[in-house]
């Protein structure tokens, strides 16, 4: 009796033993994150260069956890505690204190916050002035409904110059194709142009003409029906009053509108209206100049591009010549919208430039 006694009691401790050895030695969501932003000034003395902290800049973090957003406080600095691991990219805007047309911009990319550690970095930001046509928000996601409601699809321009451009001959591209290998708007074969053209619209004219003006600090709207949508849907937008339709003349129940002008189908396979996907796609503009879709669209000649994905962890895909970052779609059927932060604003990184909006905002913002 006694030696099955003894025996339970060094079971006893062998198992208490084996307990106090297993916890693991972090938890997740214990990772610190210490951030300085600053701007470069020259001082009398040109040659005199030194850092001068950005108050009140705003950080953007994504993960696969979605974005957060935070502001420095007045001396630049910014730290976080409890955060969780994983692959952030991390960016930095703020207006410039002198110029509020110019914003100062920085970012790094893939950083890799780990539990227990406690990431520290200095963000010197660039000034960035946008001068040109840009696409300034993609509403692709539908209304609230369950009945796979997405025709009040639209794509809205902004000229954030202060001269008169102009649309004639102008094209506008969905990019999907290309879905194996590098990927959706990649240079394949590395000649200088994006492949995988699967829709493309172009606005009457040549490049070069200027019939149709696009006045400085305005908007265009580019329908895809040109209708007031909540007659069908009444979570829906009332687009019948759009800048542009895309119409597909292959096409015989295209809903056209008379009040409208179009943008026609230039892909002649294609006998349907210009779509988007919901949640994950590649939006380009260009100036026309090239309009041979088969061999990919010249990079040279695009004014703008767009890549929106709903995965946290997504790779850019989209060249980073024409964009260095991606945009969080909105969830489907959420009637919600993707819009830039500043109207126009466009620094070629799409992460920091663009936000998910509560609803479409057609003409505005």
């Amino acid at each position: 009796m006694k030696i099955k006694f003894f025996i339970l009691i060094l079971l006893g401790f062998a198992v208490f033993e084996s307990c106090e050895k297993t916890p693991p030695t972090q938890v997740d969501g214990e990772a610190g994150v210490n951030l300085f932003v600053a701007r470069d000034s020259v001082g009398t003395d040109t040659t005199q260069i030194f850092t001068i902290p950005v108050s009140n800049a705003d950080i953007i973090l994504t993960s696969e956890y979605g974005t957060m957003n935070r502001r420095t406080d007045e001396f630049g600095n910014l730290s976080l505690r409890n955060m969780p691991s994983s692959i952030y990219q991390i960016a930095a805007r703020a207006h410039h204190p002198y110029d509020n047309s110019i914003l100062l911009i920085a970012g790094i990319k893939d950083v890799e916050i780990v539990s227990g550690k406690t990431f520290i970095d200095t963000l010197v930001t660039k000034p960035i002035s946008s001068t040109g046509i840009a696409i300034n928000e993609i509403y692709s996601c539908g209304p609230v409904n369950n009945i796979f409601f997405f025709y009040d699809q639209y794509i809205e321009l902004y000229n954030s110059s202060d001269s008169v451009k102009y649309l004639d001959g102008m094209i506008v591209a969905r990019v999907s194709g290309q879905n194996g290998g590098m990927g959706p708007g990649a240079d394949v074969g590395n000649d200088g142009d994006i492949d995988g053209v699967t829709y493309i619209f172009k606005f009457p004219g040549h490049p070069g003409e200027k019939n149709y003006p696009f006045e400085p600090h305005t908007f265009k709207v580019l329908a895809q029906d040109a209708v007031d949508h909540t007659q069908t849907m009444p979570t829906s937008i009332d687009l019948s009053h759009a800048d542009w339709e895309f119409v597909n003349q292959l096409s015989f129940n295209d809903f056209d509108n008379p009040d409208v002008p179009n943008l026609y189908n230039i892909r002649l396979d294609r006998t349907v209206d210009f779509m988007i996907s919901l949640t994950s796609d590649v939006v380009i503009v260009t100036d026309g100049r090239d309009s041979v879709w088969e061999d990919g669209i010249d990079i040279s000649t695009i004014l703008d591009g767009v890549e929106y994905q709903s995965s946290g962890t997504h790779r850019l895909t989209l060249d980073d010549r024409v964009d260095r970052g991606w945009v969080q779609s909105a969830p489907k059927y959420s009637g919600k919208s993707m819009e830039r932060r500043d109207k126009g604003v466009d620094t070629n990184d799409g992460t920091l430039d663009w936000h998910v909006i509560n609803h479409p905002t057609p003409g505005y913002q």
